[in-house]
Formats: structure tokens, C-alpha cells, sequence
């Protein structure tokens, strides 16, 4: 069986040859992985992509064992998502981390608390979401490794305090490093032909308004809304709890994952474990996940949740939605 592989995967091919580090090589691996077909012509390819993979995985690993520092910090991804928190000096990340999670990084009055990425576990129903908070960037204050933490992530919470007293300023100097490391951030779903050329990448992002118990947040907006352009902006305080409550939510939507639950035929959904897997997968793409035995010799499926009524059959190209449950027959 042909493997068929679309332009995008040839798009990514050419980044990872590019790359100049192992992090960056990962990206694009994992970007070649996540556009190809899954099918029996792709399954050594697969294989050879996770190995490579692998291999770098071990040559981060390694080089912070032996304290070699050509790639300072690497966090490996946990959870439904890795989430990374950027921001200028005192914005408020760690106390958000704080709110957020029932980690405890060390939070003060004064700036650059952080000095290295400090992961923590969110929860977000049944699933677990994972920040990570970075240290804060400046005008005078920016290392090159931070970039490579947020080429590697999901989504990016960018976080300004109601406190700053040049938010505009201070954003803009913050994009200007990013933008160095040909990273962009944007408020929509990202598509590659949105990009300028083969070295720029999109984020999605959310722009969090902390500390609104100060007051001053319609100012700060009127300031700041000029340099995040569509990035949706979000007013929190973790002092009060004010809008804190509805943040996983709308970090979990801005994932674009779905959970799916599955079901042996004859006994009750497994709703203990859920799949957590892109917007857009079909039945057949689960059917993959689960063993290569159901992607091969699948007939249909059953489904509970957003069909027209309670273990409709479906065919393999049919679209899950988030809770739906899937049983498959072959």
C-alpha cells in the first residue's frame, strides 16, 4: 500500500532537516507523525519516526545527566497538553500555577522568582493538563532555551499584571525575542498556510489579565490590545479567584482535543480512562490507536453521546465528538 503522504509532512520533513537542535527536530518529527496517513503503508515509517524520536529524547536525557549544557532545559510533555506560561518580571505566573494546580512554586513580591521551567498538573474534569511556568522575559532578560520549550508546547498562557507599568512595552519586547526564534502567536487555530515561510510557527495563545483586584483592567486593555491583536483576552485575579474558575475550560478548548470513552460490546463504557485525541479524529483513527488489529479489520461502530440516538451505527469516517463513547465491531 502506497503511503500517499500529504505536502504538509514534506513541509515538516524540511524543518527537521533544518533544525538546529534536538528539540527542534523533535517538533518536526512529531509534526511529520501527526500529518501522515495511519495505515499499513505508513507503519515503518511510524516506526522510524518514533524511534528517531526516541533517540533524541535520550540525547537530551543524557546531556543534563552529564552536564553537558548546549540545550540547558527540556520538560517533557504530560497530560492532555502541555500548556507553557510566559511573561515580564512579576506578572503573577507562579501565583497562577499556584491557583491553578496543587503544585507550590515559590512565589514573592519581586521579579524573576523563576529561574528554570516548573511543570505542574492541572485538573480539568477527568483529565490532567500540564503548565509549565517559565521564567519572565524582559527587554535586558531572555535565554535562547526558552524558545525551545515554547516551539515543544501546545498552547501559550501569556500572562501581564495589572501592576505593570508599560504592559504594551513590555509585550512588545517579549514578542521581539520570540519573533527572533521565528515564533508567532495567535488567538485562532493555526494553519500551515497562515505562516510566512518554512522556519515560522504559530502558537495559540491566551492573554491573561492577572490581578484585577487592583484595578485599572479597561486601561490596561485599551493598552495592550493593539500589540496581542486576536489573542482573546481573559481578566483573573488570584487573589480573589476572579475568573480563575473558568480557565481550564477555556484552556482545555483552546487544546482542540476531544476525550473519548470506549465500550466492549455487551458490557459498560470504560469511562474511568478516556482517549484524549485531536478535534477532527474519526472512528478509524481511534480504531488505530486502540491495536492495528481494529484499524485493519473494522466494520463499524456503535456510538453513545452526540449521535442522533444512543448506539447509532457509523462508518469509519464518521467524526467524534468530546464524550463520546465508541464501540468498535469487526
Amino acid at each position: 500500500m502506497p503511503a500517499n503522504l500529504p505536502p504538509q509532512y514534506f513541509e515538516a520533513e524540511k524543518r527537521y532537516r533544518e533544525a538546529k537542535t534536538p528539540q527542534e527536530k523533535i517538533h518536526a518529527l512529531k509534526q511529520m507523525y501527526a500529518v501522515m496517513p495511519k495505515h499499513k503503508g505508513t507503519e515503518k515509517l511510524q516506526a522510524d519516526i518514533k524511534r528517531r524520536i526516541s533517540k533524541l529524547n535520550e540525547e537530551i536525557q543524557h546531556a543534563r545527566k552529564t552536564g553537558i549544557r548546549r540545550h540547558t532545559e527540556y520538560v517533557k510533555p504530560e497530560g492532555a497538553g502541555q500548556v507553557v506560561l510566559i511573561g515580564p518580571p512579576n506578572s503573577g505566573k507562579s501565583s497562577l500555577i499556584k491557583a491553578l494546580t496543587h503544585a507550590q512554586p515559590e512565589v514573592a513580591p519581586y521579579p524573576f522568582t523563576t529561574k528554570k521551567p516548573f511543570p505542574a498538573m492541572m485538573p480539568f474534569e477527568d483529565i490532567q493538563i500540564q503548565l509549565v511556568d517559565m521564567p519572565p522575559i524582559s527587554e535586558s532578560y531572555y535565554e535562547g532555551w526558552m524558545s525551545n520549550v515554547v516551539r515543544e508546547c501546545d498552547i501559550v498562557l501569556i500572562v501581564v499584571g495589572l501592576d505593570d507599568l508599560d504592559p504594551d512595552g513590555n509585550l512588545k519586547a517579549m514578542f521581539a525575542h520570540l519573533a527572533e526564534s521565528g515564533i508567532l502567536f495567535t488567538g485562532k487555530d493555526v494553519k500551515r498556510e497562515d505562516l510566512p515561510d518554512f522556519r515560522t510557527i504559530k502558537k495559540k495563545a491566551i492573554l491573561i489579565l492577572n490581578k484585577t483586584d487592583l484595578g485599572g483592567a479597561a486601561i490596561a486593555r485599551d493598552l495592550i490590545s493593539p500589540v496581542v491583536d486576536d489573542i482573546p483576552i481573559v481578566e483573573v485575579s488570584c487573589k480573589t479567584g476572579e475568573g480563575i474558575g473558568e480557565l481550564p475550560h477555556l484552556i482545555y478548548g483552546a487544546l482542540g482535543v476531544i476525550r473519548v470513552y470506549t465500550k466492549v460490546p455487551g458490557k459498560k463504557p470504560d469511562m474511568s480512562k478516556p482517549y484524549v485525541v485531536p478535534r477532527g479524529t474519526t472512528v478509524l483513527d481511534i480504531a488505530g490507536q486502540i491495536h492495528k488489529d481494529f484499524w485493519q479489520n473494522l466494520k463499524y461502530a456503535r456510538i453513545w453521546g452526540h449521535a442522533r440516538f444512543d448506539g447509532q451505527a457509523v462508518g469509519k469516517e464518521y467524526v467524534l465528538e468530546d464524550g463520546d463513547i465508541i464501540e468498535l465491531h469487526v
